[in-house]
């Protein structure tokens, strides 16, 4: 089936709703006027039920089909949050909350799900009950986790899940996928170098934490180049360094480096983390430094389920025609926890030629609008198809 003729009548409406939302980002759990915003929608459309709260400002509207002979139940995800980030694409609906902006189309990804929710309230042309999960936090807060954590999947019945990313740099229209490990595990860590301070001119009487620093970010490196199998895919990098002293002729007392870990196997995830605290532990040692680490676990590898990856590639199909393999991902997405809850998978859609993701002058690209919210439609339709 081509793109709904209900949806592509209602591109110019639903992407009045995208730039509303744009123009008022809101970041992670604190999202009042979007949710409310969303939640006001939902209710107007004729959702069976709509619940606010969850995660503090998610919100689920629940749609029942026509009939439900079998009571299996779909769900729906789009994210809702922006990133703490200046904007500067100049657009006529561009932020209006300075130092904030929806710099990962999180306002599309709301935008095509609500498009989805209206065309399934109005025609109900399925089996079973479709759950549209509009959820806070994806940039770091891991809302996914907490509205799992408060039952989102046992309280709805939910039996398979579906989410969708858009991508810069694939033309819009064109959907990509993979199964199995597809978005990487982030897992980010922060280590105190701690040395004697003393003077630049008299180096034998310090323990120099910038070279004790130094050499531990240098030996980080081979774990992926001499540790992990070539084969196997991981990114070890050292982000930011900074000494407790700034004067050019002084040795500082202390060193605090961070960085991140990304892998897309858990059992390369777990050697990475044992491999980088044997590192920075024995380096730190051999310049007679000590060490404080924190290392803590991010979002986990986010899988797609092979069959749910199959039904999302058949459906993207028949909106498009054109449905790639999709690469794997480094980035982090806390789809991830959906996808260890329940059966399911997660698409791109191509967004253009726009500026990347995250970046100041990036924006979503409204033409994608009708083939999003057409694929979130008819995963419904074709996961619940109506009996004779």
């Amino acid at each position: 089936m081509p793109i709904k003729a209900r949806i592509s009548e209602r591109h110019s409406a639903i992407s009045k709703w995208r730039q509303e939302i744009h123009a008022h980002p809101e970041l992670m759990f604190d999202l009042p006027q979007t949710s409310k915003k969303v939640a006001n929608l939902l209710q107007e459309f004729g959702c069976d039920e709509v619940v606010t709260g969850m995660a503090e400002t998610g919100v689920v509207g629940v749609i029942k089909g026509r009939s439900d002979t079998k009571s299996a139940v779909i769900g729906l995800r789009a994210d809702m949050d922006a990133l703490p980030i200046l904007e500067e694409t100049g657009l006529e609906y561009a932020s209006k909350n300075k130092g904030m902006m929806h710099a990962c189309g999180h306002d599309g990804h709301a935008a095509m799900l609500l498009g989805a929710a209206q065309y399934l309230c109005e025609t109900r042309d399925f089996d079973g009950t479709a759950v549209v999960i509009f959820q806070p936090a994806e940039e770091g807060g891991g809302g996914a986790k907490v509205m799992i954590d408060e039952g989102l999947i046992e309280r709805f019945g939910i039996d398979e899940v579906y989410g969708m990313h858009n991508w810069p740099g694939v033309p819009v229209g064109e959907f990509a996928i993979r199964s199995g490990s597809f978005f990487a595990a982030t897992d980010e860590w922060h280590v105190e170098v701690i040395g004697k301070g003393g003077h630049a001119a008299k180096p034998h009487e310090a323990v120099d934490s910038i070279v004790t620093a130094s050499h531990i970010v240098t030996a980080l490196q081979t774990i992926a180049s001499r540790n992990v199998n070539p084969v196997e895919q991981i990114v070890v990098s050292t982000c930011s360094i900074e000494s407790s002293s700034k004067a050019h002729n002084v040795l500082p007392a202390s060193v605090h480096i961070a960085g991140t870990i990304r892998t897309l196997d858990e059992g390369v995830r777990d050697f990475a983390e044992k491999r980088f605290k044997e590192i920075v532990t024995k380096g730190a040692e051999v310049f007679g430094a000590e060490v404080k680490i924190d290392f803590q676990r991010g979002y986990p590898v986010m899988s797609n389920h092979e069959t749910n990856t199959n039904y999302a590639r058949d459906v993207a199909l028949d909106i498009s025609g054109i449905c790639s393999q999709a690469p794997l991902i480094m980035g982090g997405e806390d789809f991830s926890y959906m996808t260890i809850a329940r059966p399911g998978a997660y698409i791109l859609l191509g967004n253009g030629e726009s500026a990347p993701v995250h970046h100041p002058k990036y924006n979503f690209n409204d033409e994608a609008i009708p083939f999003g919210s057409s694929w979130f439609a008819e995963m419904v339709e074709k996961r619940l198809p109506l009996t004779a």
